[in-house]
């Protein structure tokens, strides 16, 4: 890759991840080739119970096979090309995002893919069948591809063994043009809406995702309605107490947050008292 005016021909390092998921997929490809091998039919029913079959997932409910589809692999060409992408474009992102924000948009574009093989496999385009096995971890690895064009769009890379580079942003294009016809192509199936479906999700991903990632967000919102809930009851276990004293003569008093405002406070400042206490 270039990066700059200066080139590197050194490799990407294998991050936590990258290095991880590469060697899950690598186990389970070498589980079916032995199990081809020896025992054909429980190779195949593996590929059916853990490979995508809309409508295993949409009519009894096998759901994990969102994120299974993507460990199993078709032959030893597919196997490594997806893991030759995800450690090229995988790890520098991985490097740059962390860990757990990497893992984190990886699964939502292998489940984005997932969704959109589901959506597309009911309908007339050419290939499109909901009984038809998907496998492999292209949905992730095209998420990964659109990301590292638009976050690195102006990266040069190198095409080996072609004597030329070109820029990231160029290359990703071309790739999903590429895509985007042969899912029009009846002899290509239906794993192409997976790839459009890692595209699609993997630009919503970095579009509309806040910077620490979907989790992050996700507690952040969860945290902050939990906390308007409390000040909520805090307020109403106050205005009920103020009730509750009055009828009894004595009156006391708290302010906008439920806080408890002592007399003299109350006293000397006469226009609601001090916040005193604490404030979520």
């Amino acid at each position: 890759m270039y990066r700059g005016r200066s080139m590197t021909l050194s490799f990407p390092p294998f991050t936590r991840w990258v290095k991880r998921l590469i060697i899950i997929c690598a186990a389970v490809f070498f589980l079916q080739v032995i199990l081809g091998a020896f025992a054909y039919q429980i190779k195949r029913g593996m590929e059916v119970y853990f490979g995508l079959v809309p409508a295993l997932v949409l009519h009894y409910g096998f759901i994990w096979q969102l994120v299974t589809y993507s460990f199993l692999h078709g032959t030893v060409s597919h196997v490594l090309f997806n893991m030759l992408a995800l450690w090229m474009f995988g790890s520098p992102q991985e490097q740059d995002w962390g860990s757990k924000k990497f893992l984190e948009f990886y699964l939502f574009c292998v489940v984005g893919a997932g969704l959109t093989t589901l959506a597309l496999a009911y309908t007339p385009l050419p290939g499109a069948s909901p009984m038809t096995t998907v496998i492999g971890a292209s949905g992730g690895v095209y998420g990964l591809l659109i990301a590292f064009g638009l976050l690195y769009g102006d990266r040069e890379i190198y095409l080996l063994p072609f004597p030329f580079s070109i820029k990231a942003k160029y290359l990703i294009a071309i790739i999903i043009f590429v895509t985007i016809v042969a899912t029009f192509q009846p002899s290509q199936g239906i794993s192409n809406f997976a790839h459009l479906g890692g595209l699609l999700f993997g630009f919503l991903y970095i579009k509309f995702v806040p910077a620490r990632g979907l989790m992050f967000g996700a507690s952040e919102r969860y945290f902050s309605v939990r906390n308007d809930y409390y000040r909520w009851k805090r307020r109403r276990a106050a205005k009920k107490f103020e009730v509750y004293m009055r009828e009894h003569d004595r009156d006391v008093h708290f302010d906008e947050q439920g806080n408890y405002i002592p007399p003299e406070d109350d006293a000397r400042k006469g226009n609601g008292g001090s916040k005193s206490g604490w404030v979520n």
